[in-house]
């Protein structure tokens, strides 16, 4: 039952040397059972001096202790919110023989929450586009069409000139308007390799870009393939690689003065939550890039239609994106700061 808890438990003995752990913890602390077991509570938890007091207490003290939204920083520098509960375990004696320990992804319940609100707006947002377009694209064609038949008894080419503007003008205004209010064709959902997905990109972006964007790589081969739409699959990974690279591009110095770097990683990740279905296993794939980070302002909205941070966008690519992963059964989420700004998509795979 402890192996199966997505909840990260850990069981130490007198000597405050870890002597069990199951998945879900190896996952959280991102390090194998193999590198931790045996070893004493400050390697375990080698930058939180506060959990290593904890530990110390209940074995001093003979008594539970919970401590609530702890900042736990990981061995790989990420920074994450949990519970940390230590509890002390006596077998034959009045004092402490082992001490197990829960820990609770604060961060994460706050994530899950976040995303269902994120959701609800979305879903709220696209019926309301939805209704928009069907008023805006009534007009349009109307006015479409009286141009056409002006051009017809048009006979002077400068006149003409003006009718084609408008035709192809409403042309536009009904793409974007189609745009957004979401794809209307249903994904076609076949085996696919995630990393021919990421490779075709990269070509894409070394075309777009010459000699301006560096792609680096850091795949796991070993991932199986997904059951998914490669050509929307593509178009998230196109989107907000685009995105990065204007970013880039567009304001250098926030790089510090450094190449503009474009990173692209995958790897498997266990027990992860996705809306309320917990599954054994999904692919995370990260897009990277050293740019000058989303504006504070701007990133409790960054997938709503039509907000954008750029002059001339639309503010659709990042809300197409959000809805072909929903429809992939997926999560896509970011941090970002200055010098680095990250999208992770989470995709379950299939066994």
């Amino acid at each position: 039952m402890v192996e199966n808890m997505e909840t990260a438990v850990l069981l130490f003995d007198d000597k405050l040397k870890l002597k069990a752990i199951n998945p879900a913890a190896e996952n959280l602390l991102q390090a194998s059972s193999r590198k931790l077991l045996g070893q004493n509570h400050d390697s375990v938890f080698p930058f939180n001096s506060e959990c290593c007091d904890i530990l110390s207490n209940v074995l001093t003290e003979n008594r539970a202790i919970t401590e609530r939204d702890i900042r736990l920083k990981l061995i790989t520098g990420v920074i994450i919110a949990i519970d940390f509960s230590a509890t002390p375990l006596n077998r034959s004696t009045q004092d402490v023989s082992e001490i197990i320990v829960e820990i609770n992804r604060v961060d994460r319940l706050l994530r899950l929450a976040r995303e269902d609100n994120l959701q609800e707006q979305y879903e709220a947002t696209r019926q309301i586009l939805k209704s928009m377009a069907h008023e805006i694209k009534n007009p349009l064609g109307g006015l479409r069409g009286a141009a056409q038949l002006l051009d017809m008894e048009l006979d002077d080419d400068t006149l003409k000139e003006y009718t084609r503007v408008i035709i192809k003008e409403a042309d536009r205004l009904s793409g974007l308007v189609d745009k957004m209010s979401g794809p209307n064709k249903p994904l076609d959902l076949q085996p696919v390799n995630i990393h021919a997905c990421l490779e075709h990109v990269r070509t894409l972006i070394n075309a777009e870009f010459p000699e301006m964007i560096s792609i680096t790589t850091s795949y796991d081969p070993s991932l199986p393939e997904i059951l998914g739409d490669q050509d929307a699959l593509t178009q998230v990974i196109l989107n907000i690689s685009r995105n990065a690279v204007h970013a880039m591009i567009d304001t250098p110095e926030a790089s510090s003065g450094e190449p503009n770097i474009l990173h692209f990683s995958t790897r498997p990740v266990g027990k992860f939550t996705i809306g309320n279905v917990l599954h054994r296993q999904v692919l995370r794939l990260d897009i990277e890039d050293n740019g000058p980070g989303i504006p504070e302002k701007l990133q409790a909205t960054v997938f709503y239609p039509l907000i954008t941070g750029k002059p001339e966008g639309t503010g659709l690519g990042l809300s197409i994106v959000q809805n072909i992963i929903n429809q992939h059964h997926g999560l896509v989420e970011f941090t970002s700061k200055k010098g680095k700004t990250v999208f992770s998509i989470f995709l379950p795979l299939e066994s």
